[in-house]
């Protein structure tokens, strides 16, 4: 019924045979929950930039920007080209800061910088943002597997869903970086090997350029202006210096020279895997005109079907999940280490042994991976999925700017006091809910552009009114010093 092999199920059916292996192996190796998270510091560079790679994009990219490409073409290569001096940047400025202000938590610094209030209100703003962002790509694997390939969607949900809750509950970071690694080859083997297929069906490299529609290989096109890319770069600078799952690749290396290492590994795997994850769709538009918007958000998919021999629709869908699957284990790992320590152990048990760690952990864990699944089946029943992403980027800007303003500020700018987390946190989001709601009646408000220079203008001053209203005590003035100290002290 699903149109592929017995061939096709078994490579799926061994890939996640490989996956939990690796959660088995490594869960004995997790004693403690310094080890489970990876607080003991042992990460190799290599490991920890292939992670932060995988973990930087998911089969939504597939969905979303493989539209792009087959309806603008170069266009979706400049979005993902901007990444690359997106994570250059990162890794200069903050990947030493991370690495030397927390160890086993993002969240950690926050109390020492800030106020645990502020620390307590990332906790539970975080936690709903990083499961609504889970569960958005794993709806992407029903989107590109299910309605593309033919593979059933709730199967590609729910197996794919509890594969990663296995190995992550079993095995923590160290199985989730081990398996981001055997997955990086399972996605580069067909990423790599699709767009040959593809050359054949356009004449080769020349016929595809004459082939091409005019204004095809503009870096910028329609709405995608050069405002709107200057904006997008912003917003995922702010994602990846801040995201609990990408930051925890620096700070949990081997050295603060690995750390490093990783970023610079990762700008380079961002330069060449754009337009190699991309030609298929480009070159569809030429061999496969016509195919109509509604239906886009499965052409990397249909291309797949059209061009490959049989039997490697399997390999196709392994890569698929392992685009999202090395994702959402960063997301569950992180989000458990949030809930351990800055909850659990900060506020309801700090005595807790080492063992009782473990199990918190590894119980955050399974639920963080349940409420996942649980809320893409919601999102299925809701919404059909152009809707669904539209609305969640719009929620995304409301919400993710007041959150990654003050963490970064916290890190970069010793002049802010230790209210102003709170207050920029507070009033950024105070007033992105109300543009928000007014955008109802001005719809303007709600365009990617205006909200994110709404929130980040206010809480930018709120952490300035903040500041001024609420100045540091000599006390906080000194630990303010001590934290910056740390910060420029080699590790």
């Amino acid at each position: 019924m699903t149109g592929l092999s017995i061939f096709d199920y078994l490579i799926v059916a061994a890939f996640f045979a490989v996956m939990i292996g690796v959660g088995i192996f490594y869960s004995r190796k997790s004693k403690s929950s310094g080890e489970f998270f990876g607080g003991d510091r042992s990460v190799p560079w290599y490991l920890a930039g292939v992670s932060y790679y995988m973990g930087s994009f998911s089969a939504l990219s597939f969905v979303m920007y493989s539209a792009l490409a087959y309806k603008y073409g170069w266009l979706p290569v400049t979005l993902s080209w901007l990444n690359v001096p997106v994570v250059f940047l990162v890794t200069w400025f903050l990947a030493l800061r991370w690495r030397r202000a927390v160890r086993v938590s993002p969240l950690e610094f926050l109390d020492r910088r800030f106020t645990n209030k502020m620390r307590q209100g990332l906790v539970w703003l975080g936690l709903p943002m990083r499961l609504l962002d889970g569960a958005l790509k794993l709806f992407a694997i029903g989107t590109v597997v299910g309605v593309g390939m033919g593979f059933p969607i709730e199967a590609a949900i729910v197996v794919s869903g509890l594969v990663i809750i296995c190995y992550t509950f079993l095995g923590g970071l160290k199985a989730t970086l081990v398996a981001d690694f055997i997955q990086f080859f399972v996605l580069t083997a067909i990423v790599v090997a699709l767009p040959f297929f593809c050359l054949g069906r356009v004449g080769g490299l020349s016929g595809f350029v004459e082939r091409a529609p005019e204004g095809f290989f503009a870096l910028f096109t329609g709405k995608y202006t050069w405002l709107y890319l200057l904006v997008f770069f912003y917003a995922q600078f702010l994602e990846l210096s801040t995201s609990w799952s990408m930051v925890q690749r620096f700070y949990t290396t081997r050295s603060e020279g690995d750390a490093r290492k990783a970023g610079w590994l990762v700008s380079a795997l961002l330069f060449f895997g754009p337009p190699l994850f991309f030609f298929p769709a480009m070159a569809a538009r030429i061999f496969h005109p016509g195919i109509p918007d509604e239906d886009l958000n499965g052409v990397y998919a249909i291309v797949c079907r059209e061009v490959l021999p049989a039997g490697l629709m399997g390999l196709v869908i392994a890569g698929m999940f392992s685009a999202t699957m090395s994702t959402l284990a960063g997301f569950y790992n992180a989000i458990a280490s949030v809930v351990t320590n800055d909850f659990y152990v900060r506020v309801l048990n700090p005595s807790a042994s080492a063992k009782r760690q473990m199990a918190i952990a590894r119980l955050s864990t399974f639920l963080a991976g349940a409420l996942v699944i649980g809320l893409t089946f919601v999102m299925r029943s809701v919404q059909g999925a152009n809707d669904l992403f539209d609305v969640t980027n719009q929620l995304f800007s409301v919400f993710g700017n007041p959150i990654a303003v003050p963490v970064l500020a916290g890190l970069l700018v010793k002049r802010f006091s230790r209210f102003s987390g709170f207050a920029g946190l507070s009033i950024g989001i105070g007033v992105g809910v109300t543009a928000f709601v007014a955008g109802a009646w001005v719809p303007c408000l709600r365009e990617m552009i205006v909200m994110n220079c709404i929130t980040t203008t206010a809480t930018l001053l709120g952490m300035v009114w903040g500041t001024w209203c609420h100045p540091d005590l000599p006390v906080d003035v000194e630990n303010k010093e001590r934290f910056f100290e740390k910060l420029r002290k080699p590790s």
